[in-house]
C-alpha cells in the first residue's frame, strides 16, 4: 500500500477554523458565556464573579468586551433596598455561543481522528516490524 504524502492527506486550510471567536475564545470569556448559557435567568454579578474565579475588575472588562459585541445583557436593579447587578445572555449570544460549541466540537472531532490515524500508522508499522 503506497503511503499518502502530507499534500494528499491534509487539505488545504483545513486547520484554520475561521469560526473561532476571539471574543469567545478568550479563557475567561469562554467560561463567563458557558456560565451565562447554562443559567438562562441570568445571574448575578457575584454569583458569576465566583463561577469564573474572576476580580470585580477583570470580569467587569470581559463582560464590556460581550456586551459591545452583542453576546450580554447587564442590567441594574434593586432588591430590599441594596443595588444588584444582572448578567444575562442575549438571544443573539446564544446563537452565536451554539454555533461557536459546534466548531469546537469540530475541531476536537478532527484532532481525534488525527490521533487515531496516527495510532493506526504507529501500529501498522510496528506489526510491519515484527512480521520481518
Amino acid at each position: 500500500m503506497a503511503k499518502k504524502s502530507a499534500r494528499e492527506v491534509n487539505r488545504p486550510g483545513q486547520f484554520a477554523y475561521e469560526g473561532l471567536d476571539r471574543v469567545m475564545h478568550e479563557k475567561a470569556r469562554l467560561g463567563i458565556l458557558t456560565s451565562l448559557v447554562t443559567h438562562s435567568e441570568g445571574l448575578l454579578f457575584n454569583d458569576l464573579k465566583e463561577l469564573c474565579s474572576l476580580t470585580d475588575g477583570n470580569l467587569n472588562r470581559h463582560l464590556k468586551t460581550l456586551q459591545e459585541a452583542g453576546m450580554v445583557e447587564v442590567s441594574k436593579r434593586f432588591k430590599d433596598n441594596y443595588p444588584q447587578t444582572l448578567c444575562r445572555i442575549t438571544l443573539r449570544g446564544r446563537k452565536r455561543f451554539l454555533e461557536y460549541l459546534d466548531l469546537l466540537e469540530e475541531v476536537v472531532a478532527a484532532a481525534k481522528a488525527r490521533e487515531g490515524q496516527e495510532e493506526t500508522s504507529l501500529l501498522r508499522s510496528k506489526v510491519v516490524k515484527l512480521a520481518d
